[in-house]
């Protein structure tokens, strides 16, 4: 080490696979895990100049692998590594197919604000147009920057920063697949500096408490739907429901009557929507509306997706059962 690269700011890199680790196995024809972080590195001309970079390769799976088991050996990972005062912040390489969900949970369960940037990528390495360098790249400089504390955990893709919270992916195969609906950009990576426009006020910590964390199911409203999942998802032991709605957070009358008999029978039940944008709100009268929804005791996700608000609801039943207590926590 030279004392130039001696002063530079230290990193760590946390390795858990995805398309960013794939390379394409010349037998199946197909993208498979192929990349250790430390290969992905090699690959970065000056990275080495921006951040002294240390990795630990936790894992290499495709995201869609990613579960609660997963999330929280990841989380201690990073708790783990920003505890250490000599380390400036942490870059997660993930897939991108769950990566707005892992980019949440460590959201809600990671305290400080040293940088916590999740890159992945949409090309693997075997592709002409591999993503995945200039990702890393650019995740190295927003852990390096001096005006990237205090933000969260973000995704950094195709030299833009969004927020956990607001974030998903929108298309099949762009590069230019993550966005924030509303919300837009957190900031973006210019060749000459990080530029950060704006930061999230949504922000919440949660413990993870005792394990396994609860088990939480999504179940779909669609037109003729009957409520038999739900009641599939409490018979098979489900702690809490996400229902994935309608609008502005409305079902039919089998599903209303299948989530009142949740619960009444003490399974407390999340109501978000289909709508990718837009908060889900106690708005329609009918039988099944979002007024019925709530005189029945559900809750409602505000603005976030089925997905995320699983992910809320999971940690949030650690503290509580009660209706208007989670409530107060998805208003948060």
């Amino acid at each position: 080490m030279t004392p130039a690269s001696a002063s530079l700011p230290l990193c760590q890199l946390i390795s858990t696979g995805g398309t960013i680790a794939m390379k394409i196995d010349p037998v199946r024809n197909a993208p498979v895990p192929a990349l250790s972080g430390d290969d992905l590195v090699a690959i970065v001309p000056g990275i080495s100049e921006i951040v002294r970079l240390e990795v630990n390769n936790l894992s290499n799976v495709p995201s869609d692998y990613m579960d609660a088991e997963r999330w929280v050996s990841l989380q201690r990972a990073v708790e783990a590594a920003l505890a250490r005062p000599e380390v400036a912040g942490v870059i997660v390489s993930h897939g991108t197919d769950t990566l707005e969900e892992t980019a949440w949970f460590l959201d809600l369960t990671i305290r400080g604000d040293k940088p916590l940037v999740l890159i992945g990528a949409q090309r693997n390495a075997s592709s002409p147009d591999f993503d995945g360098p200039r990702n890393l790249l650019n995740a190295a400089r927003i852990c390096a920057a001096p005006n990237t504390r205090g933000l969260g955990a973000v995704i950094a893709m195709n030299n833009q920063i969004n927020a956990a919270r607001e974030v998903t992916k929108t298309h099949t195969a762009d590069v230019e697949t993550f966005k924030s609906g509303d919300f837009g950009l957190l900031g973006v990576i210019d060749p000459d500096r990080i530029v950060i426009s704006r930061a999230t006020t949504r922000r919440q910590t949660l413990a993870i408490g005792s394990l396994p964390l609860p088990r939480v199911e999504i179940l779909p409203m669609f037109g003729g739907a009957t409520g038999d999942l739900i009641r599939a998802a409490v018979g098979l032991g489900a702690k809490g429901l996400v229902i994935q709605a309608l609008g502005f957070g409305n079902v039919n009358e089998p599903m209303y009557e299948a989530i009142r008999e949740a619960i009444a029978g003490g399974v407390p039940v999340v109501i978000s929507t289909r709508v990718p944008n837009g908060r889900v709100q106690p708005s329609y009268g009918f039988v099944g509306g979002g007024q019925t929804l709530k005189a029945a005791g559900a809750v409602f996700a505000d603005n976030l997706s089925p997905q995320k608000a699983r992910i809320l609801l999971m940690l949030a039943l650690q503290e509580t059962r009660d209706a208007a207590a989670l409530q107060a926590i998805f208003d948060r």
